[in-house]
């Protein structure tokens, strides 16, 4: 972790999906956004739960807010301005967020099947 003024991105460092995506995130989101693996920040944030941890991402604001699923993605994005649009529809459009979460949850589930549809892609 680099500094506590920034928000932190905590993903899962066991799953090769999300360390996937982490990579490409860190590219889009430059020094906005720290990421860190849940095995190493779960001493930092004793309040998110291994079970939080496992099962989604999860955003700590400088605040102390967390946030997790597609809306963490969507708020982690949004701190590169050029990616804003995903938050806006997120909050802004009806049935944006159901459905985003309903889809972050399925691949969550799925995490093996898409990390090898993910490397079959490049």
């Amino acid at each position: 972790m680099k500094s506590k003024n920034r928000p932190v991105l905590i993903y899962d460092g066991d799953c090769d999906l999300c360390r996937r995506w982490m990579g490409r995130y860190n590219h889009l989101s430059g020094d906005r956004v720290d990421t860190i693996s849940s095995q190493e920040a779960a001493h930092l944030f004793p309040e998110i739960s291994p079970q939080q941890f496992q099962s989604s991402v999860q955003l700590v604001q400088p605040d102390g807010a967390v946030y997790e699923g597609a809306e963490a993605v969507c708020l982690a994005l949004a701190f590169n301005s050029t990616h804003r649009w995903p938050l806006w529809l997120y909050r802004n459009i009806f049935g944006v967020a159901s459905a985003t979460e309903f889809t972050y949850r399925f691949i969550a589930r799925h995490r093996e099947f898409f990390s090898r549809f993910t490397r079959w892609r490049g």
